[in-house]
């Protein structure tokens, strides 16, 4: 149509119908004919077929409903793109397609799966309150400007799998699940969402900000160059060979737990309302940086046990203790620790400090002394652990006190009776007959 004589223009366009199939591909297509093609097709046009289009003008489509699929790949905007309030009834694709300025999706909805993978927006990228009923891809896409998905439903699933943000990226209450694996944040990252989010191998050179509810977050081997702060609602988390050479905090509220901080290199991380019972501690490069408020941990069992290994029997007192304790003594099914008890007991010695309440605290000073003597480091630890459990176990104490009174006691008393009795046979002796 771009290369059509102005007087023969007319008599195709009126080829053109709503709900028929429009092609323009590897066409240029001007502000002009684009509003006169949508004027044919009544606004509704159906399949349609857009690839490597060259718009030279502003693409505005607010209004326009798409009945059948639509395929822009390696299509070119020279200026505004604006699919503002636009209704596609089918799926989408703009593979590879490049924004020279500000791409608008804000409020559109689409019943298919959309696709921007490797796509190009060199300016602003607004897709708030958008809804993709099949799920949104973005693999290897670039996102130059500043990119927006605030209040945005992401049906299936949203997929920046490699993307690339230039700047501040703003995923604040989108509904779904996400993944930003390998993704790489130039500027600050804020990230939420209600199913799962992955932001595995992801590199952040600004803040990284993630907020979930309800879901999980897979943070593993994550990089943050500035401040790292998670937000858990009734959500679990893992950081299991995270790099955050910011502060770093994992706040949670209700049922929140973390499951791994194995290999994790932070500086300065605090650990706030977190269940870690089943949080592994082993390889934490810098124990002496993490804080820990409000936080649970494992227990060990209580009472009598009996084993085939030396000691055959033993008893044991309720205390807090990491996850990799358990797994190396066996308590769980976890399939065996990663850790040694003489790393253990000096991972114990340095979180112990680093725990506000006291009582945890203290369990975390007696099972570094407990994994010291595991470890078989001295003899003595084992004379200390039987009479009086490290110092810290005063109750063990009393009580092999009250036994060696009650031993005293008992052979004051019958070395007392023996010499009664000594006493009485020389002053009654036996007259023999």
């Amino acid at each position: 149509m771009a290369h059509l004589p102005a007087e023969d223009l007319p008599a195709v366009l009126t080829r053109l119908s709503p709900g028929r199939l429009l092609d323009l591909r590897g066409t240029t297509v001007t502000a002009d004919l684009l509003s006169r093609v949508l004027e044919a097709t009544g606004c509704r046009p159906g399949r349609t077929r857009l690839d490597r289009v060259r718009f030279t003008g502003d693409v505005r489509l607010s209004g326009v409903t798409f009945a059948g699929d639509v395929s822009l790949d390696g299509a070119r905007f020279e200026r505004l793109a604006s699919f503002f309030g636009a209704l596609f009834e089918g799926n989408v694709s703009l593979a590879g397609a490049r924004f020279t300025r500000e791409l608008s999706f804000h409020g559109v909805r689409a019943r298919g799966h959309v696709s921007l993978d490797r796509a190009v927006m060199s300016r602003d990228a607004l897709f708030g309150q958008a809804v993709f009923e099949r799920g949104l891809s973005c693999e290897g896409a670039r996102f130059d400007g500043y990119a927006t998905f605030d209040d945005a439903r992401m049906g299936t699933g949203g997929t920046f799998r490699g993307a690339r943000f230039g700047r501040t990226v703003s995923f604040r209450k989108v509904r779904g699940q996400a993944g930003f694996e390998y993704a790489h944040f130039a500027g600050d990252a804020y990230l939420s969402a209600t199913g799962r989010l992955s932001v595995a191998r992801a590199r952040a050179d600004g803040l990284l900000d993630v907020t979930v509810a309800r879901c999980g977050v897979d943070l593993r081997r994550v990089e943050v160059t500035g401040a790292t702060t998670v937000r858990l609602t009734d959500s679990s988390a893992d950081v299991e060979g995270a790099v955050l050479h910011g502060p770093a905090s994992v706040t949670g509220k209700g049922l929140s737990t973390l499951s791994s901080l194995r290999q994790v290199d932070a500086e300065s991380l605090t650990l706030t309302g977190l269940d870690l019972s089943g949080c592994g501690f082993a390889g934490l490069t810098h124990p002496a940086g993490v804080r820990v408020r409000d936080c649970t941990f494992a227990l060990t069992p209580r009472g009598v046990r009996v084993s085939l290994r030396r000691p055959m029997v033993r008893w044991f007192s309720r205390r807090s203790a990491l996850a990799d304790e358990r797994a190396l003594r066996g308590w769980d099914d976890s399939g065996g620790s990663a850790t040694t008890p003489d790393r253990l007991a000096t991972l114990y010695a340095e979180l112990r400090g680093r725990v506000e309440d006291r009582d945890t605290s203290a369990d975390f000073a007696f099972a570094a002394m407990e994994m010291r003597r595991q470890a078989g480091e001295h003899w003595w630890l084992s004379l200390s652990w039987l009479l009086w459990g490290y110092g810290m176990r005063l109750g063990r104490a009393v009580a092999w006190f009250t036994l060696l009174a009650a031993l005293t006691v008992a052979a004051v008393l019958w070395s007392s009776a023996s010499h009664a009795a000594r006493q009485a046979d020389q002053h009654n002796p036996v007259i023999h007959q």
